[in-house]
Parts: structure tokens; C-alpha cells; sequence
């Protein structure tokens, strides 16, 4: 079925993720919500605006990813613009996403990026292949090649997301994550989304909305 090759696909990605991206906190809360109820779900970046590049990615992987399980999810770039909620209080806030059919939202918090120095130590190697007797051991280590160490700097994110809905105005999911050293913003998202969705999956803040119209 359609489900379980989304379900399958969904979880080799988190495991994929993991190489580079670790869940090390999650919450959720107590009541049992209707997980398939919600008609539009929203996802929120607040990330610094020189990271415009880094909300967007991760607005539209987690968004996608949602999306891909059948719910209408649309992100605050494409809805509202970068300047979503500047200067409005809580009850205008509010009312401009229910005008827009708005009933649950998933922030996205970038809540530290570390850089770490590492050093990766040198290595010896040879000009040519494997030494079968004496005089190649002999000569090969006159043609050796010492590759120097070196140092490279890491970037790590720490990524925080909560699930809210709106009708009641509760949290019913938060997860942190860290990201270690992404290869570019595109990765971090796409990691990032199959993460928080498989995670909320797995842990049922969301369903499968897909099910019923998957044929047998």
C-alpha cells in the first residue's frame, strides 16, 4: 500500500538523519487530541533574519513532509511573508491566522549555532600499491607521502520545535534536536523535516491521514 511505503520511506530517512542530526529531548503532553482533525497546519521559523535562507528550507521540508501524510500544511514565509507577526499583540495574531483557516502551528526555534575546532591528525601513505617482498618494503620508504594534519571548524545547530493548537491554545508536542556540522541549509531542512514528522509520528501528535485513501 501507498501508507506503508510513505511510513517506510519516512523511517529509513529518520535513521539516515541521524548521522547527522540527533533528537535529545521530546515532550509531549497528556490528552489524547484528535490527531487527524486539524484543517491547516502552519510552520513558523523564528530564526534571525540573516538565516532567511535557513527558515525557508526548514519551513518547507517540515511543511512537505506533512503534506506527504495528508495534511494541508502551508509556512509562514509563503503565507504571511518575513514580517509574519511584527508589532501585533496576541489577539491580533491570532485572528489573522484564523482568517486564514490557521488551527494548529508548528514552530521552528534555532536556539544556538556553535562552532567547533577540531583537529584531524596526519597520515602516512605510499606512491605505490602493496609491498610483497623485502626490497619493495626497502624502497617504498623512500617514496611515502606524509600528509600533514590539519584543523577543520564544525558547525552545530540546536533546534528546538513545538506543536500548538490553536482551538485551545495548548502545547502538545516539543522536541530539540541537534544538528551536527550540516553540509548546506537544503540538507539541514530536509534532514530536519523527516526527524520532527517521523518523531511526531512515531509518537502519534500527528496521524497518517493517507490511510483511508490508500487502497489495499
Amino acid at each position: 500500500m501507498k501508507t506503508t511505503k510513505l511510513v517506510a520511506t519516512l523511517a529509513v530517512c529518520f535513521l539516515c538523519a541521524c548521522q547527522s542530526l540527533k533528537i535529545t529531548h521530546e515532550w509531549k503532553a497528556q490528552q489524547n487530541n484528535d490527531k487527524a482533525a486539524y484543517r491547516k497546519i502552519l510552520v513558523l521559523g523564528l530564526i534571525p533574519e540573516k538565516d532567511r535562507r535557513i527558515q525557508q528550507n526548514m519551513e518547507d521540508h517540515v511543511a512537505g513532509d506533512l503534506t506527504d501524510l495528508g495534511y494541508n500544511a502551508t509556512t509562514s514565509l509563503k503565507e504571511f511573508g518575513p514580517k509574519a507577526f511584527d508589532g501585533m499583540d496576541e489577539t491580533t495574531a491570532l485572528a489573522k491566522l484564523q482568517n486564514k483557516g490557521i488551527d494548529a502551528v508548528i514552530t521552528i526555534v534555532l536556539l544556538n549555532k556553535v562552532k567547533e575546532r577540531r583537529y584531524v591528525p596526519g597520515q602516512v601513505t605510499y606512491a605505490y600499491g602493496p609491498m610483497t617482498n623485502f626490497w619493495d618494503y626497502r624502497s617504498g620508504l623512500n617514496n611515502r607521502i606524509l600528509e600533514p594534519g590539519y584543523y577543520v571548524t564544525n558547525t552545530n545547530y540546536f533546534w528546538e520545535s513545538n506543536f500548538f493548537s490553536l482551538q485551545d491554545k495548548q502545547l502538545l508536542y516539543s522536541v530539540q534536536t541537534k544538528s551536527f556540522d550540516p553540509k548546506n541549509s537544503w540538507s539541514m531542512g530536509h534532514e530536519y523535516g523527516h526527524a520532527i514528522v517521523s518523531a511526531m509520528l512515531k509518537k502519534k501528535v500527528i496521524a497518517n491521514r493517507r490511510n483511508e485513501a490508500d487502497p489495499e
